[in-house]
């Protein structure tokens, strides 16, 4: 049987050569100890790089993050300021056909002060246009984008009204019935499974709260089609149709803790019970303190089972970790976010939570499983930028936000090797018998952490594949 064999790579500290038949890692043995390579074989020149097991990306948001590729970017480092902000739009506006909506993402405070209809129909003013915030569960719409939706007759929860009963143009935690009433346009996963494998990420953990079936199908066909390389694991909210397909690995039930609507402890409660009945965990996104502790009190409640995880994290106070060990909770956390708003944190947030925002460090040695994550699009897609930000802990201006919490490089990197089913468990290894979903690095491990970066990444394999880096370096033969 011809076989993928990566010469002279460092695995464990160890320079060998690594055998893969069909999706499986069958031998790794000492370079030049004995022939691993046989006539017809695919042999890559490794080169002395250091092999991973893929990158597992525990929290990203896939149809979003495809959608986010053909949008127009409006956060901060994108325009700037109120004149950026409009220019932007406006060209965006004339760029596009008529009749299509014109969507914005990334938007923050910082920019241009509270956004709302009025201020948007001073950049676009005839086409229906909507700008999501930054955070994810806004979004803002100009007034032919209310009118085209009907909001002033429609009694919906999440459409913020000013007094009179008028649409301010903000929505919150609407996605579903925005997507549902605003026309689709294509998604390109295959772009979005590409950069990814660029990054070394071999598997993916989709945690958006749909309850949509076509979102779903969506997702099985791009993988089952190969546009979609990646292993991939679907959450899903507590209505979505249990069955995921044979492409795609169902796992917990995503439950939202909306810091712009808290659910009331009984609700949370019940939705917990649901799940576990059902035989799934659930995973709870909390961002503030408040959310927090509202999900732990129904956590007291409902009892956690294995599995269950708390997504996000952002503020996590050494009592409540005590709490969250103690329930065995999960945290599925994405560090990125103290590089990239950082400084932003530290004008906003209140002084007593600046030490306990996106706890790494604190959580592990609370006894803690942490896995990492990016959030994409809401965060960089780059695990890489992840890992080094838990690393340095430092913000775009350079101050240091959290230094307790600072990992060491190899720790960080753990974030993003557990397993799908158990992020923050012990992290893979390169095998006989594991699964042939590599990371090959163009250094060795040591050096490479000392500035961890997607740069390093020549080659990765998915299920035995050489997706990338065939063409590099390394070369094959």
């Amino acid at each position: 049987m011809s076989a993928l064999v990566i010469r002279g790579a460092e695995v464990e500290g160890r320079i060998v050569d690594v055998r893969i038949e069909a999706d499986r890692v069958v031998d790794v043995t000492a370079g030049g100890s004995a022939p691993v390579s046989a006539p017809g074989d695919q042999v890559y020149e490794a080169g002395g790089g250091a092999l991973l097991p893929g990158l597992h990306d525990h929290h990203i948001h896939l149809l979003a993050l495809a959608a986010a590729a053909r949008s127009v970017k409006v956060g901060p480092a994108d325009v700037g300021d109120a004149d950026g902000l409009a220019r932007a739009l406006q060209a965006a506006d004339a760029a596009l056909a008529p009749g299509r909506w014109l969507r914005a993402v990334g938007y923050h405070e910082s920019v241009a002060g509270p956004l709302d209809r009025y201020a948007l129909d001073t950049a676009i003013p005839a086409r229906p246009a909507r700008v999501q915030h930054r955070g994810g569960a806004m979004w803002v719409l100009n007034s032919a984008a209310v009118d085209r939706l009907g909001l002033a007759t429609t009694d919906v929860a999440g459409v913020e009204r000013a007094a009179g009963g008028r649409p301010t143009g903000r929505l919150f935690g609407l996605d579903p019935w925005l997507g549902e009433r605003v026309p689709r346009e294509p998604l390109d996963l295959a772009a979005v499974g590409r950069t990814l494998l660029e990054y070394g990420v071999t598997g993916l953990t989709d945690a958006t709260p749909t309850e949509r079936g076509e979102d779903l199908a969506l997702l099985a066909a791009a993988v089952a089609d190969g546009a979609l390389p990646q292993h991939l694991v679907v959450t899903g909210g507590p209505r979505l149709d249990p069955g995921a397909g044979p492409e795609l690995e169902r796992g917990p039930v995503k439950l939202v803790v909306a810091d712009h609507r808290l659910p009331e402890l009984d609700e949370l409660i019940a939705a917990m019970a649901g799940a576990h009945r059902r035989g799934r965990p659930v995973a709870v996104h909390c961002v503030t303190h408040v959310a927090l502790l509202l999900a732990l009190a129904a956590w007291d409640e409902a009892s956690a089972r294995p599995g269950d995880r708390l997504e996000h994290g952002a503020v996590v106070h050494p009592a409540e970790a005590v709490r969250i060990a103690a329930h065995g909770l999960t945290v599925v956390t994405q560090p990125a976010f103290v590089a990239e708003r950082g400084d932003d944190y530290l004008a906003d947030v209140e002084p007593d939570d600046r030490p306990h925002l996106w706890p790494c460090a604190g959580l592990l040695r609370a006894g803690i499983a942490v896995g990492g994550s990016t959030d994409a699009p809401f965060g960089p897609a780059d695990p890489w930028q992840a890992i080094a930000a838990a690393t340095t802990r430092r913000t775009a201006a350079g101050h240091i936000l959290g230094p307790a919490e600072r990992l060491d490089a190899r720790r960080a990197l753990d974030l993003f090797l557990g397993r799908a089913g158990a992020p923050g468990g012990p992290p893979r290894r390169v095998a006989p018998g594991a699964p042939a979903d590599l990371c090959l690095l163009a250094a060795p491990l040591e050096e490479a952490l000392r500035a961890p970066s997607a740069d390093l990444v020549v080659a990765t394999v998915r299920a035995g594949r050489l997706t990338t880096g065939a063409d590099g370096t390394g070369g094959s033969d």
